[in-house]
């Protein structure tokens, strides 16, 4: 059945419907449409396109001088005796971005259960491919710049950008075999598990023992608790942000916090999902009362993963204000002539470039050939070499956690010189990177759409998103709203 064009017409609404759902001209041609493009996969990353345009354009305007001084604003949270203090831009850095690597680590946790990280024979070839795409890259920049300056900067054209890279593939639709999108994601997912490793070990300043102490005591309190089986999200959230200020204090990257609490939550439901629908419709027989009714929402909320139901509310968060604030506060390079000329014979930007570009090609491809020939893993299924080869050339793309690293990456001497040649090299690299790795996607790509997934994926899938199926009000013909 076709859903409803006039929402409000509905009988479900006691007196008048919401204000998205609404006839008013803003809602029906602002309101509904924006709401629709948040849904769509490449959404996250035509926003953070559009960010990163709109810094670049801030810091080589006539206003360029403003664009350090709001994001170079210092401020300052007291607490007693005890004092943060960091400008706009460090606390985007070290504290949103902290929920950012949160949602990566609740991911990473939910395919390691239950996902592709689940199955060895399905893990392998992304695993050992994402450590090809870090481990390639990583020795072209050193063979550009060991010994030199920049020699720091190795850990930056490691990291694959999960919004920009599955946003490309997206832009292709069922062209796209279901196990090589999931084939990219998974790959994404460990390399941005590996370039969090490479910040917590090699980009950290000097360690305060006694704050890394309280940090691995909150670490093990919080584990405790997952033991005996808390489930009170306000509980974690305390844990969470003591975590994260224990992380600053310590020396070690900040961010890290958020995905040491990501790992710890749960990735499997309070609940059996099929006893508690069982019990759901036992209730909803005979009409419910106010109490049955919250009954019965705790059991859709509790027959859902943890970890479900965080991706869920965090994501657009995630993508949509935490990632463009990043992208404003970091893209913003000030191209004048003389810094573009220096960059262009850079050779920490040439490293960059050439890891993201090649490195990551010839990393994935190389390692995923070996494993399959090898027999420790098989291709995705329906995926040829050459459309492999081209997912890996979309790989390259390492816009987000790239510009993270050379935030971190280089220290004392130039170091603002070699930074803003590394973030020119990272947002050459990914517009490279998504232009040639979305021309190879369309010429190696399947020329007609790609099989729908089975019954039962679709059911797997639609349990995990929806819960009991009680979690959504979608309402259909003539009078429905979505």
């Amino acid at each position: 059945m076709n859903e409803s064009k006039e929402p409000w017409k509905s009988p479900i609404w006691r007196s008048e419907p919401a204000f998205l759902y609404s006839r008013r001209p803003l809602a029906r041609y602002v309101g509904r449409p924006a709401a629709e493009f948040l849904k769509i996969e490449p959404a996250a990353g035509v926003v953070l396109v559009v960010c990163a345009v709109v810094a670049m354009l801030w810091a080589n305007s006539p206003w360029a001088d403003s664009y350090e001084a709001v994001w170079g604003l210092e401020i300052t949270f007291q607490f007693g005796d005890f004092e943060l203090h960091h400008s706009l831009r460090d606390w985007i850095n070290d504290g949103l971005m902290a929920i950012f690597f949160f949602v990566v680590g609740v991911e990473i946790k939910s395919e390691i259960v239950s996902g592709e990280l689940s199955n060895p024979r399905n893990a392998v070839p992304p695993i050992a491919a994402a450590i090809g795409g870090m481990v390639a890259p990583a020795l072209i920049y050193t063979a550009f710049n060991a010994g030199g300056e920049g020699a720091a900067g190795w850990g930056i054209p490691m990291a694959t950008d999960i919004a920009f890279a599955v946003g490309v593939l997206a832009l292709f639709g069922s062209r796209i075999p279901s196990a090589a999108r999931i084939f990219l994601l998974t790959l994404a997912i460990v390399d941005d598990l590996g370039a969090i490793a490479v910040i917590a070990v090699f980009y950290t300043d000097d360690l305060s023992m006694a704050w890394l102490a309280a940090a691995g005591a909150l670490i093990a309190l919080a584990i405790a608790l997952r033991l005996l089986n808390v489930w009170s999200a306000p509980i974690y959230l305390v844990i969470g942000v003591a975590l994260w200020v224990a992380m600053l204090e310590s020396g070690v990257h900040a961010t890290i916090a958020g995905v040491v609490m990501g790992l710890i939550i749960s990735a499997k439901p309070l609940l059996d999902p099929r006893r508690a629908h069982a019990e759901a419709q036992e209730m909803a027989k005979d009409g419910l009362t106010a109490e049955e009714t919250e009954r019965l929402v705790k059991f859709a909320r509790d027959a859902v993963p943890p970890t479900e139901r965080i991706q869920a509310r965090n994501h657009q968060f995630s993508s949509f204000v935490v990632l463009p604030l990043f992208a404003l506060a970091n893209a913003g390079v000030a191209l004048s002539g003389d810094l573009f000329a220096t960059a262009l014979t850079s050779t920490v930007t040439l490293g960059i470039i050439l890891g993201l570009v090649v490195g990551k090609l010839v990393g994935i491809t190389a390692v995923t050939w070996g494993v399959v020939r090898l027999g420790w893993g098989r291709m995705p299924t329906g995926t040829t070499w050459p459309l492999l080869a081209a997912i890996a050339m979309v790989a390259g793309i390492g816009f987000t956690v790239a510009l993270f690293i050379t935030e971190l990456a280089f220290r004392g001497g130039d170091a603002q010189l070699l930074t803003d040649e590394g973030k020119i090299g990272v947002l050459c690299a990914s517009f490279i990177a998504a232009l040639v790795g979305a021309l190879a996607v369309h010429l190696a790509a399947p020329k007609s759409p790609q099989p729908e997934e089975s019954e039962d994926e679709r059911a797997v899938e639609g349990a995990a998103n929806a819960g009991l199926g009680l979690a959504d009000c979608t309402f259909h013909s003539d009078s429905t709203l979505e």
